[in-house]
């Protein structure tokens, strides 16, 4: 009986002392991670390269909105062939299909933005 106790204490004294050593391991090596040593320079390139990538979905933002308003400037108008009834059916259509490819380019924004803070 007196074996068994004590081979219990020296269990739950081993297993709390592990505990400790992985939590100190763990600690130390975010401690490492986040230490100015141990970045060098190859991070500061990566921010560079991040902040160009932005720099060019932006751009790419700009010019699919601009496309896309120009798009929806020609679908608006009427056509030779459509009766007003036509024209105003296909121009509400065209508002629907207009506010949805709106959407989908805002979301580049969204995503850079996001980026941005990362």
């Amino acid at each position: 009986m007196k074996v068994v106790y004590v081979m219990k204490k020296l269990t739950k004294k081993i297993m709390i002392f592990s505990m400790v050593g992985m939590m100190q391991i763990g600690f130390g090596a975010a401690v490492l991670e986040a230490s100015p040593l141990h970045n060098d320079d190859s991070h500061r390139f990566v921010q560079l390269d991040d902040r160009h990538d932005r720099h060019d979905r932006r751009d790419e933002h700009d010019e699919r909105l601009h496309k896309e308003n120009e798009r929806h400037r020609r679908e608006m108008e009427r056509r030779h062939h459509e009766s007003r009834r036509e024209w105003h059916e296909r121009q509400e259509r065209e508002k629907e299909q207009h506010e949805r490819n709106l959407r989908e380019i805002g979301a580049l924004l969204i995503g850079i933005a996001i980026g941005a803070h990362h």
